[in-house]
């Protein structure tokens, strides 16, 4: 090698400070490199960075340093320099206000972390609820070559002969709590039970889902979603993504090349078919917008409309995520849905969709997976309503919703704040009855960050006679391990002064499964009255650093609540184009 090698667009010689000479920049960087101990012959290989989030704030990550050893072995063995670096990591049961509101930060960290540092292409090791969409929408927009690698689901715990899985399971049993049902010892010792190994939720929330995603998208190896945490296979996975991340970074392949109009199609098939997450929409939305691709609400109905829940797992179901791995995994779906699916699209394999499930087997799914003749549900579980309560749209996961509230009327029970709400829920006094919409307002993106409240409490004095399920309705968001007739993600949110912020106790409101439609049942001329009192929205006073530049910036829950900022601007002449195809909505100037 020569001192004048012209390395700087490879390896660790990318992205080199210009001091006025090539050859000392180089010379300086492979000084601070051989202060690693690793040979010259190493360090002029091609790198692959493995972004960790890594905290003990973050229980789902516990035996990541385990797994990130697994992807160097991988990128030894395949000829390459793996490099280990940090990012922020979001646990999500130890965030306040709420892990939504940090999703951002993260995706803002892992972006410029793989674009300041030089590195080929990278692994993005993840999975707790909020970190994967995170860790993709920070790669899609450094426009590098990357794959991500999830950490895994918990396997279940038991209970009185029980299995027992978080946090589905934790939901049903407090639910029985506060109906009365089990006693304050019980409750103790079952929560000692509910989460026993380290990995994300073992049901199909956010976490599952998310990973299933990342797997439909191409995005990740084919299999590896679904193995545990704990599991041998979760190691083999994370060697032979290293060796993948390899190839990647020879072959220079970014996200653009893999994340298409096709396989984000793909992966909508897939969360309907596994009963996914509804949060899984607003991440979904938010990756394909860094890549220009936008998901449209009409076509979201088509696809659920004609696409099968074939997935018996918790919260619609009754297995659990190790049951889905033993199972065959996603690859078992996808060769279930193949017909409704795109097999040309491209993966991280270097292969396409339909050689990748060619290798995977097509039959023998036990009652896990269900075959597409015999769907657990015949309807997919996700759909979009519009409405005059709902202009901007609104989301209810019918799949873990109770049919025969479907198609109902209720009288309005509001209440305006997170606080409201927990301070009345439970009041005896509560004037509520089962047939009742619970409404709750201002808990948006703005108003608290979109937390997961919108898995409104049963009133206690309703709960205990027995009352299970009731229409609740909010612009918060709810877990992926929640259930219920609960109308989600309302838009424009309170904050901003949308048709929610009008609504009045008794008011009556309109939900129609089967037309799709959210409607608030006052008159015009009151509303329009209504409207007119309203306060305009309260400036960040007093707000600073991140939270305020959340607060300015955000954006609604149908552009998947990134920043305006963050979004690719249209070179000019490519605007109109992308807006005729349906790939990206008209821009506005909104900031909320």
């Amino acid at each position: 090698m020569t001192r004048n090698d012209d390395r700087t667009g490879h390896g660790i010689y990318q992205g080199l400070t210009d001091y006025g000479d090539a050859g000392f920049a180089r010379y300086l960087r492979r000084t601070f490199a051989h202060s690693t101990g690793r040979s010259i012959e190493l360090l002029e290989q091609p790198v692959v960075g493995i972004a960790t989030s890594t905290s003990d704030f973050n229980t789902c990550h516990r035996l990541q340093p385990g797994l990130v050893e697994a992807v160097k072995r991988g990128v030894l063995a395949a000829g390459g320099l793996p490099l280990e670096f940090p990012t922020i990591s979001l646990g999500e049961g130890f965030l306040s206000p709420t892990s939504m509101m940090f999703r951002n930060l993260m995706a803002m960290d892992v972006e410029e972390m793989i674009r300041a540092q030089p590195m080929d292409a990278v692994v993005l090791v993840g999975g707790c609820d909020k970190t994967v969409p995170a860790q993709l929408m920070g790669a899609f927009s450094a426009i590098r070559p990357a794959i991500q690698l999830v950490t895994g689901p918990m396997m279940t715990g038991r209970f009185q002969g029980e299995r027992l899985g978080a946090c589905t399971d934790c939901r049903r049993f407090w639910g029985k709590y506060r109906g009365a049902e089990i006693s304050g010892k019980t409750i103790d010792q079952v929560e000692k039970n509910l989460a026993t190994t380290a990995g994300t939720c073992a049901v199909m929330g956010t976490a599952s889902t998310m990973a299933s995603i990342a797997e439909a998208l191409g995005i990740a190896l084919p299999g590896s979603a679904t193995a545990p945490a704990v599991h041998a296979d979760r190691l083999r996975i994370g060697e032979a993504t290293g060796r993948a991340a390899f190839q990647l970074a020879l072959s220079g392949k970014t996200p653009s090349h893999i994340v298409t109009r096709g396989s984000l199609h793909n992966a909508l098939r897939v969360l309907l078919a596994i009963g996914g997450s509804t949060n899984a929409l607003i991440h979904l939305t938010a990756m394909a917008g860094r890549l220009g691709l936008s998901i449209n609400p009409a076509e979201l109905n088509e696809l659920s409309d004609t696409t099968p829940v074939l997935v018996d797992l918790k919260p619609t179901g009754e297995h659990y995520m190790e049951d889905l791995h033993a199972a065959g995994g996603i690859p078992a779906v996808m060769n279930e849905i193949r017909h409704l699916l795109d097999l040309d699209v491209a993966t991280v394999t270097g292969r396409n969709l339909r050689e990748t499930l060619n290798e995977f087997d097509q039959a023998g799914h036990d009652s896990v997976v269900q075959p597409f003749a015999e769907p657990v549900r015949t309807e997919g579980g996700l759909l979009w309503l519009t409405g005059s309560l709902a202009p901007g749209g609104a989301l209810i996961k019918r799949s873990a919703a109770s049919p025969e509230l479907f198609e109902k009327t209720g009288r309005a029970v509001v209440f305006t704040s997170l606080e409201d709400l927990a301070q009345r829920i439970d009041d005896p006094n509560l004037d509520v009855e089962e047939d009742d919409f619970l409404v709750l307002q201002n808990a948006g993106p703005r108003a608290a960050g979109m937390p997961e409240a919108g898995y409104l409490p049963i009133p206690r004095k309703l709960a205990e006679h027995g009352v299970k399920d009731m229409v609740r309705l909010s612009d918060a968001r709810m877990s992926g391990t929640a259930y219920g007739t609960i109308v989600l993600h309302i838009s424009p949110e309170t904050a901003l002064g949308g048709p929610l912020a009008l609504v009045k106790n008794g008011d009556r409101i309109a939900l129609s499964v089967k037309h799709a439609s959210l409607e608030l049942l006052v008159p015009p001329d009151e509303l329009d009255r209504r409207r007119a009192l309203l306060l305009a929205p309260a400036p960040a006073a007093g707000i600073t650093g991140y939270r305020r530049l959340f607060h300015d910036h955000v954006l609604q829950a149908e552009k998947g609540c990134d920043f305006d900022f963050s979004l690719p601007v249209p070179t000019a002449g490519t605007m109109e184009t992308m807006i005729g195809r349906g790939r990206m909505p008209l821009p506005d100037k909104q900031s909320g």
